[in-house]
């Protein structure tokens, strides 16, 4: 069934004159179907309603959802949302982050699904979301896709709706519930959900941009349709005491061939603050290790672990500058002395060299994620009572890092400093560490006691219940009345 009609009929444009001034509303219907457009001017709406009129009386068919002549469609209508996804991605590839590039693919996989005309029930699921995750929206690999996933490609490529279908808000909702669901149907992660929603909005600014959409559809402000609220604050009860660290740092330290090695890379993070991306980078040359009292690391790079199909080298780790900062700076961080002890050791008895990576893999390359991770995970097994190992008390590597920065800003370190040797803005670092600041109320309650009393109100140390007045007897004599008596 077609969405064009020839029965247009017009009214009269309509003149509304408000607080804030006049506009006037070009009226008109498509096939019975009403549309409305409003002007400042009444020259703009009598302009807009005579090109109306010239396309209605040339015999021009007119959408019946737009209302606009079909010499008027954007470049919506000619351009499917599956190959306009494929065009951001070429474009995008080059400039950003590995990472980001798998949380694109993620996105545009789940809004692709959701604009299509029909559901693929002919294909497995799980073959449809690989051919479109692992190869159509990976650059990388769009060419070496295998025959089967070819064909899935080719069905969608068929079967996508145009990029006009984001003017529908039917179509628009359908794409928000897919990126805030997981495929069982349960509701996705509040911040997963809530990244997806900033990458395809992204992707239609883009489309505004290329001039494909008129405007952005993606809902703003505060409605039923807008993205979950997240916090990212950390949980203070992820954080270790240091009998915790001492424990599961010992355990580690018993394991053989590695556990040397992995002992100095946790208490890299719990002393350094260091993300874990950044410590695997790390090399001899830039740690500075005096023999007495505290050193220093030089953090430049960091190697964060993502896969060999997602990098340009075709590498598991990608090569990056430090988060937040410019290319090629450079963050100096200080290294306790119990650290720099620990770290001496390690550099003696694996008799690394300056270039050496400080935390080789057992193969000699860069240390694994997953390796540290289990072990990890093994420690806290192994260590922590049930309680604990079942609480989300150091549950992930990257806990031993906001321990550290948690423990800095409790102990009096400025906002400032930490947030420099941290690597993170202040403002980033206070709306993240805000919960986990503590000991510290005392003092600041003892800075507006005295600013904050009132002239005439009980001092600080009187009682709970004041005393009234005072009556005297004779001269040098004073019997106080107790509260609540007659006074006699």
């Amino acid at each position: 069934m077609t969405n064009r009609s020839y029965k247009v009929r017009f009214r009269t444009t309509e003149v509304y004159k408000g607080k804030r001034g006049t506009t006037y509303t070009v009226r008109w219907s498509v096939n019975g179907q009403r549309h409305g457009e409003t002007f400042k001017t009444s020259a703009a709406a009598d302009s807009f309603r005579a090109t109306l009129l010239v396309a209605a009386n040339n015999g021009e068919p007119f959408d019946q959802s737009t209302g606009r002549p079909v010499s008027h469609a954007a470049p919506a209508a000619g351009t499917t949302w599956y190959d306009f996804a494929l065009q951001y991605v070429d474009m995008k590839w080059p400039r950003i982050s590995a990472n980001n590039r798998i949380s694109t693919a993620k996105a545009l996989t789940k809004a692709t699904l959701a604009l299509l005309r029909t559901e693929p029930v002919q294909y497995e699921g799980v073959d449809v979301r690989k051919a479109l995750r692992e190869y159509a929206f990976n650059k990388n690999r769009r060419d070496e896709a295998p025959p089967e996933y070819r064909a899935i490609l080719a069905w969608i490529r068929r079967n996508s709706l145009p990029m006009s279908a984001w003017e529908d808000s039917k179509h628009v909702d359908a794409v928000l519930q897919a990126l805030d669901t997981m495929l069982d149907g349960t509701a996705a992660a509040a911040s997963s959900a809530k990244r997806y929603r900033r990458i395809l909005n992204v992707v239609l600014n883009y489309a505004v941009r290329q001039n494909v959409l008129q405007c952005n559809p993606m809902p703003k402000g505060k409605g039923e349709n807008t993205a979950p609220r997240t916090s990212g604050a950390v949980d203070k009860r992820s954080l270790l005491n240091p009998q915790q660290v001492a424990a599961l740092l010992a355990w580690i330290a018993a394991r053989p061939r590695t556990g040397h090695r992995l002992t100095a890379f946790f208490a890299t993070l719990y002393y350094a603050g260091l993300r874990p991306e950044e410590a695997v980078a790390l090399r001899v040359e830039d740690a500075v290790l005096p023999a007495i009292g505290w050193g220093e690391l030089r953090v430049h790079i960091a190697e964060p672990e993502v896969g060999s199909h997602w990098t340009d080298d075709g590498e598991v780790h990608e090569t990056r500058d430090l988060k937040g900062r410019a290319s090629g700076d450079t963050r100096t961080v200080p290294v306790h002395p119990a650290l720099v002890v620990t770290l001496r050791a390690l550099v003696a008895r694996d008799e690394l060299k300056p270039g050496d990576l400080l935390f080789p893999g057992e193969k000699g390359g860069l240390l694994a994620g997953s390796v540290y991770r289990r072990a990890w995970a093994k420690a806290r097994e192994a260590v922590l009572p049930e309680y604990e190992f079942k609480s989300p008390v150091g549950k992930r590597v990257y806990d031993l890092r906001h321990t550290c920065l948690t423990t800095w800003l409790n102990n009096g370190i400025p906002p400032a400093q930490v947030a420099d040797w941290a690597g993170n803005s202040v403002p980033v670092l206070l709306s993240t560490y805000a919960r986990c600041i503590t000991g510290q109320t005392a003092e600041l309650q003892r800075r507006i006691e005295g600013p904050q009393a009132l002239p005439g109100m009980p001092a600080p140390s009187s009682p709970a219940v004041p005393r009234p007045p005072a009556t005297r007897r004779s001269p040098g004599r004073v019997r106080w009345r107790r509260a609540g008596s007659d006074g006699r």
